[in-house]
């Protein structure tokens, strides 16, 4: 059996939960034994199952079993057991007493410590009254004149914490593989998703095949999705998403969908100097060169004609599924097409034998 001393650290997993303890696999006949309340949270609930592995502490034998600990806390946070604690960078458990000057007086068994503003929290944006009251960890970063003067550090914990859960994302978080996360925030720009307690960038332009104009249109806060991973910066903690990718991609068939001379009608999805570009389905946009729209001189404004959103008649030019471009020209609307055969029919039914040259204009 492998021997320990005192504060040393150990991963090990975790063989079976009672309803009392903890029960760790130490490579050996014997097994080593944490206190089920260290792993319950403020409403009683477990939060560890058999094959988890843990990082725990040894603090001795008891009764000739070898006790571990997560943290110490509680009754265990005497001053042996704290000075034990900062030589070993074993975690300690304590409650934010009060705000004083330049941080905060943490409570630590019965004794006292002090944690500077700078040390609590971890990226934290809280006002300094959030932490009064709470049940943090901390790291005991001095102890002097027996535990008379201690400081403490929150922040070394949350940092050790993150860095441990970036670790482990980056095993499942890798360039092309499909995540789950819960929409966080939404701004012009994109949405920011968390995976696991990570925020990945899922930009605009990777939600949809279509053009987004609005997010809020398409995408709410609290909403579940599903994404690829297009890319990742562990270095930068910068993850970028996409549910587009996930989506059948239009231009695989579009060759079978539109042809030459088709005539469509497609709503106006953006406006440039040089032509409009207009959606005839979901994730396929023809342009109308600014040459082929009527009244659209050499100076002309055309955002001042057309609009985004306004539906539009076309006819196609050609297809270059190759290059993903459709070239489109002005069409008449179906309404019209309707008006010039309902009037080419009362001019039939009507039996007239005169000659009518707009009539005969039109039938030809």
């Amino acid at each position: 059996m492998k021997f320990y001393n005192v504060g040393d650290e150990l991963e090990t997993v975790v063989v079976a939960v009672t309803k009392d303890c903890v029960f760790l696999d130490m490579n050996s006949k014997s097994e080593g034994i944490c206190d089920i309340s260290e792993f319950q949270d403020e409403n009683g609930k477990i939060n560890v199952v058999e094959g988890d592995k843990i990082k725990v502490y040894f603090v001795g034998f008891i009764n000739g079993e070898m006790r571990f600990t997560s943290k110490i806390a509680g009754d265990k946070a005497d001053n042996v057991m704290l000075e034990n604690a900062w030589k070993n960078s074993i975690p300690v458990e304590g409650t934010v007493e009060k705000e004083i000057k330049g941080g905060y007086e943490i409570k630590l068994g019965s004794s006292r410590a002090f944690c500077p503003y700078s040390q609590m929290g971890f990226r934290s944006k809280e006002k300094a009254d959030y932490y009064i009251g709470r049940t943090m960890t901390f790291r005991i970063t001095e102890f002097k004149d027996d535990g008379r003067n201690i400081l403490v550090s929150n922040r070394i914990i949350k940092e050790e914490e993150h860095n441990d859960n970036i670790k482990k994302l980056q095993e499942k978080i890798v360039e092309g593989a499909v995540v789950k996360g819960t929409i966080i925030s939404l701004q012009e720009y994109g949405a920011f998703v968390d995976i696991n307690g990570f925020q990945a960038l899922l930009p605009i332009s990777e939600i949809s095949r279509s053009r987004v104009t609005n997010i809020e249109d398409i995408l709410h806060v609290g909403q579940k999705i599903e994404a690829e991973v297009l890319k990742t910066d562990w270095k930068n903690e910068k993850i970028s998403l996409s549910m587009k990718s996930l989506l059948d991609d239009p231009w695989d068939s579009v060759t079978s969908n539109f042809k030459a001379e088709q005539k469509l009608n497609g709503k106006i999805s953006r406006v440039a100097d040089f032509g409009i570009f207009v959606e005839l389905t979901e994730g396929i946009n023809g342009l109308i060169h600014v040459s082929e729209l009527e009244n659209a001189g050499h100076n002309t404004n055309i955002r001042k004609l057309f609009k985004v959103g306004d539906t539009m008649s076309v006819i196609i030019k050609s297809v270059d599924a190759q290059n993903r471009r459709i070239s489109l020209k002005t069409a008449s609307s179906n309404q019209q097409d309707l008006d010039t055969e309902k009037y080419l029919d009362q001019q039939d039914d009507a039996g007239i034998d005169t000659y009518n040259p707009f009539a005969a204009l039109l039938k030809k």
